[in-house]
């Protein structure tokens, strides 16, 4: 089976504590880049072989080597200004705020990014049998526009947007390749701005910037189908969507219903949707899956350590087939356990078992995982 597979996952994985003090002390002009990225080696190694014990058949690096889930990509593209967050749409529960991305100058890509780290990861699935699918995950070009809007891109350098969405497409294309190079053939963009504009709220805010919200979401999935076209061969591409995930928190809430056409319209294998709350509305928004694309069901919650009941899982994937074949869903968890280098409000032993909960579900309902 190609991915997505029926069991697997957003990506990101809480910081171990002796990686999160390495990386202090890194900050703290106490520890090298070679010791960090030492550091960053063996703790990835770890993770990567606990995923495979576990029977997950997708690996990722957990992030380890990230502060932010898109950020320490973005900020390497030519370019991209990192920025305070402004007051709107603000993640709950929480005074500390994300920074975001600004445009500065033509964006581009001169050089890999993440290219290495994918590597790394590559290598290291290589030891194990069967050998499982490394995955690399990375932000989607809306991430560049999203929280700032237009005013977040400097009318300077471009005075028509359709200049600098060109120019974003071919930055993707560009690292997409370098990754492909490195042996890449399972990747994940995640993208927030579909669940984001589901909420009254932040499309209030898309104002406020100067856009549209009822055009955004075919904008951005026409970006993204532009940076893919041409994707190499071989290459699994699947979308990541979900309200926020910053220390437990969240920006957004809202059904899928207004923006699912448009979702849905973009060229990928796959779509991991968070369903783990009412937050995210009823499943009938499946209904507007195209045939031969699969929806992985985000069921799993990563914001809270409880241990969801694998029955109460089943029964909600039985409701979501009332709008879309079986065969084409698969689970996961709703986002990943640490999208920042913080980390949500769960200990890593619930990461795992809520992992385990994950491939354990899929092998009863599908027969594998």
């Amino acid at each position: 089976m190609k991915p997505p597979f029926r069991a697997d996952q957003v990506g990101s994985l809480l910081r171990p504590a002796s990686l999160a003090a390495a990386r202090v002390q890194f900050k703290r002009g106490r520890l090298s880049a070679e010791e960090l990225r030492a550091a960053e080696d063996d703790s990835i190694r770890a993770i990567v072989g606990k995923q495979a014990s576990i029977g997950l058949r997708s690996i990722t690096d957990g992030e380890l080597r990230r502060d932010y889930w898109h950020i320490d990509f973005l900020r390497q593209l030519d370019g991209v200004a990192i920025t305070v967050m402004a007051d709107q749409s603000r993640f709950a529960g929480t005074d500390e705020q994300p920074p975001i991305a600004t445009v500065t100058g033509k964006v581009g890509c001169s050089r890999p990014i993440m290219a290495d780290a994918f590597a790394y990861l590559h290598g290291l699935t290589a030891g194990i049998s069967p050998r499982p699918t490394a995955k690399m995950t990375i932000p989607s070009p809306s991430m560049l526009y999203l929280r700032g809007g237009r005013k977040a891109v400097s009318s300077t350098v471009y005075a028509d947007l359709a200049h600098f969405w060109d120019d974003v497409a071919d930055a993707y294309r560009s690292a997409i390749g370098y990754l492909a190079e490195r042996g890449c053939t399972y990747l994940q963009l995640d993208d927030v701005s579909f669940a984001y504009l589901c909420d009254p709220k932040f499309r209030d805010g898309c104002r406020l910037n100067g856009d549209d919200p009822d055009t955004l979401p075919q904008t951005f999935a026409d970006a993204v189908n532009s940076a893919l076209r041409g994707r190499p061969d071989g290459m699994t591409v699947t979308m990541h969507t979900c309200r926020g995930n910053f220390r437990s928190s969240w920006v957004a809430e809202g059904g899928y219903e207004s923006i699912a056409r448009a979702m849905f319209s973009i060229d990928v294998d796959g779509f991991f949707m968070e369903f783990d709350s009412a937050r995210a509305g009823s499943f009938e928004p499946l209904r507007h899956l195209p045939a031969g694309k699969r929806a992985v069901l985000g069921l799993v919650t990563t914001k809270q350590g409880a241990i969801e009941s694998a029955d109460e899982i089943k029964r909600r994937i039985d409701a979501a087939a009332a709008y879309v074949p079986m065969e084409s869903l698969c689970l996961s968890p709703q986002c990943g356990f640490s999208s920042t280098h913080h980390g949500n409000a769960v200990s890593e032993s619930e990461q795992w078992r809520k992992l385990e909960l994950v491939v354990q579900v899929a092998r009863d309902v599908w027969g594998e995982a």
